[in-house]
């Protein structure tokens, strides 16, 4: 256990990019990756109302397809917080504005194409309905639900994220399992006694990321602080 309390850090520090979305620049980029041209994907397999999963390194983008190339999904987003140009605002999100947006706690639910929603990386179709059965609504109802609900919305890495939104509209009930795991890290760290540093790192995340209360969030840094201590 000597080296606990680095493990412990960058194992969050994944989770929290995890949840972020930030798209992974290759390497000795400069820039942006521009995506790719449209016809890069074979569209004629999706329906309106599929749910489109895109698995990164370290995280799933999730959104719902329209019809017509177009894919609806939530993206943290600085802009719609500061100006109302829509051209602006359509414009791909570069990492630098969605950062922002998380820290702002501000998204917006974004109609782009199939090829600017996946960036460049595979796309799998309605994988998610083997976890909910029964529960998957109309293919219309999911793609309406998400026409109603384009524009400028909170956002939360924890409570309403990408995947809340995709899991709202085609199934009714908003749940996050990229979420739960994040959970579980932080659990995990908080009962490891050792980790007081790590501890720390997550009730700080949680203040600057998260939205959380200091109130809230300050017995998170130091009561593993104080056990450790006791022990």
């Amino acid at each position: 256990m000597k080296n606990s309390v680095p493990q412990a850090a960058s194992l969050l520090l994944e989770k929290l990019m995890l949840l972020v979305h930030i798209r992974p620049l290759p390497a000795g980029s400069g820039g942006e990756t521009p995506p790719p041209a449209p016809g890069y994907y074979d569209t004629s397999c999706f329906k309106r109302g599929d749910l489109l999963e895109v698995p990164r390194t370290l995280f799933i983008h999730f959104g719902i397809y329209l019809g017509e190339n177009r894919v609806a999904h939530m993206m943290p987003d600085i802009l719609p917080a500061i100006t109302g140009d829509r051209r602006q605002i359509q414009q791909v999100v570069t990492n630098k504005r969605l950062i922002l947006g998380v820290i702002a706690r501000t998204a917006s639910v974004r109609v782009d194409t199939v090829e600017d929603f996946a960036y460049g990386g595979s796309i799998l179709v309605n994988h998610m309905d083997r976890l909910f059965e029964d529960q998957v609504l109309g293919s219309e109802e999911g793609a309406r639900r998400a026409e109603k609900l384009v524009g400028t919305t909170a956002y939360s890495l924890l409570w309403n994220n990408c995947e809340h939104f995709v899991t709202y509209c085609r199934y009714g009930a908003p749940v996050s399992f990229q979420t739960d795991k994040f959970c579980e890290t932080v659990k995990m760290i908080i009962r490891d006694q050792r980790s007081v540093l790590a501890s720390v790192l997550v009730g700080l995340a949680s203040i600057v990321c998260l939205g959380l209360a200091p109130s809230t969030t300050l017995p998170t840094i130091f009561i593993p602080f104080f056990l450790w201590m006791a022990g």
